[in-house]
């Protein structure tokens, strides 16, 4: 409680998603003590189980095979990043004194955040306002294709330099470079949605296909970098500099 209060006096920091989504969708909104300090449990938080079955077809546009359309090394994301994001930082609590507000991200209509076990849910604004996007993009397609109620799964957001080298004990992916220290970028699974029903329900193989056509326009437009990895099933993406020139305050 210490270290939240005495951040809230030197720094902001910006609403994700919570209890209420009339005001806490807002980017713009502001998070109180109570809403710092409370624990994040609602409708967003709670997800099926399992995916439901059995499933139903929809239209999947073919880009090609995903890990040659999502090959961005992990050095242009770095190089992105460093643009728009943080000084890494020298351990798991610091992020209070990061330098520039930091966007708490938290399970709501737009995606579901896993239980987080070598990371923190603290994103730049402008990253935040990505995935915010895919989010949305991802169950607008959805929708568009004839229906499904499933959300996106974030699995990896803001590390620290200690929790990279933790994590290349069981990751190889996670490179002493790890650009997850700049607060810009954000682990997207393709191998675990969150399904809030059963209506419509929706083969796993689909719903990673339709992830990876929203990431691929947004790449287009020149809003993010991605990479599809292999040993732990996600997509890393990185959003670019300027692509969100409203996110921060």
């Amino acid at each position: 409680m210490r270290s939240i209060l005495a951040f809230i006096i030197s720094a902001v920091i910006l609403g994700g998603c919570g209890r209420d989504s009339g005001r806490l969708n807002d980017p713009n909104h502001i998070l109180t003590i109570d809403e710092l300090t409370a624990d994040t449990v609602d409708r967003w938080s709670h997800p099926l189980a399992e995916l439901p079955e059995p499933t139903v077809k929809m239209k999947i546009n073919n880009i090609g095979p995903l890990a040659k359309v999502f090959n961005d090394s992990n050095y242009i994301h770095w190089e992105e990043a460093e643009k728009t994001g943080i000084t890494p930082l020298n351990d798991t609590r610091s992020h209070w004194q990061s330098g520039r507000d930091m966007v708490k991200v938290v399970s709501c209509a737009d995606f579901y955040v896993e239980p987080l076990t070598h990371s923190r849910p603290f994103m730049v604004p402008e990253g935040a306002a990505m995935l915010h996007e895919i989010g949305r993009r991802f169950r607008d397609s959805l929708e568009a294709r004839g229906g499904g109620d499933y959300r996106i799964k974030v699995t990896s957001v803001l590390r620290t330099p200690l929790s990279v080298k933790r994590l290349r004990r069981s990751n190889r992916n996670a490179v002493d470079s790890s650009v997850h220290q700049l607060g810009t970028t954000v682990d997207i699974s393709y191998s675990r949605f969150a399904p809030d029903s059963d209506r419509i329900p929706r083969s796993m193989e689909d719903l990673k296909n339709l992830l990876g056509e929203v990431l691929w326009a947004m790449r287009s437009e020149g809003k993010c970098l991605v990479k599809y990895e292999r040993k732990q099933p996600c997509f890393h993406v990185t959003v670019c500099e300027g692509a969100y020139p409203d996110a921060d305050i």
